[in-house]
């Protein structure tokens, strides 16, 4: 059984890829999802907060981002993309959720909605940006 924190995720990565694709707004795209089916199971106020922030703060995140990757931004799927937005967001913005929650949370969208290997491509840049974000925590573990 899913959590709420995780239906929360998984709307917005659906959130983010509209957003990359479209260039929807995000207020749009909220309001879009709030009929959506499941709508009711999720937490919405941080699924609100997780969709916003990662799109205020792309790309801020993108040239975080970018020195982690072993190809072009650009070349990453809008899948991987919007993981990865996401999943930094959250490390950075919510030091309430231990960093490893975070990582495997990403890689669980990654294998429900990502390619085939994408998950361990995800997992090896969240691995190097949670050594940047929450070095503390980190290096405690």
């Amino acid at each position: 059984m899913k959590s709420s924190r995780r239906r929360s995720r998984e709307f917005a990565l659906q959130g983010l890829y509209q957003w990359q694709l479209a260039g929807t707004e995000p207020q749009t795209i909220i309001e879009q999802l709030a009929d959506a089916e499941g709508y009711g199971k999720i937490d919405a106020e941080y699924f609100r907060d997780l969709l916003a922030g990662a799109t205020a703060g792309a790309a801020d995140m993108q040239a975080l981002i970018m020195p982690l990757l072993d190809r072009a931004y650009a070349s990453l799927s809008p899948i991987e993309r919007g993981i990865l937005l996401l999943a930094g967001h959250e490390l950075k913005a919510h030091p309430e959720v231990p960093y490893r929650v975070v990582i495997n949370e990403a890689i669980e969208l990654a294998k429900s909605f990502g390619g085939t290997d994408g998950h361990k491509y995800v997992n090896g840049v969240l691995d190097r940006m949670a050594a940047q974000l929450r070095a503390v925590e980190v290096q405690a573990r």
